[in-house]
């Protein structure tokens, strides 16, 4: 079993060492589906901030973990996709994405 689909305290997530990007994320994991659908497009904006070896990257592991992992978003291809652009993202930008994904969360409004 890999090291990453451990959630064990002593082996944490990418996104545990920020505060405000676990508050973030574990409040979109709770969310309902039409704010996830809204969260996707969001965070799907970083794209511009990430290189296209990362986007290679990406599509790699939306192979490997579509339907199959163990994560909460492991069954939907584009949050996978969403997530882990996030993940790659700089520390400053995930922090800035968090914060915006929080306060929208929390107002449930995404901008449309």
């Amino acid at each position: 079993m890999e090291d990453n689909m451990n959630n064990a305290p002593d082996n944490k997530r990418w996104y545990d060492k920020d505060p405000i990007l676990k508050e973030a994320l574990e409040l979109l994991r709770l969310s309902s589906p039409d704010e996830k659908e809204h969260a996707k497009d969001f965070i799907l904006q970083l794209q511009e901030q990430v290189a296209g070896e990362v986007i290679e990257r990406i599509y790699e592991i939306i192979t490997q973990y579509e339907g199959k992992g163990n994560r909460w978003y492991d069954n939907d291809p584009v949050m996978i996709k969403a997530i882990e652009i996030l993940r790659h993202a700089d520390p400053k930008t995930q922090r800035h994405a968090a914060l915006k994904l929080l306060l929208a969360l929390e107002e449930k409004s995404f901008g449309d």
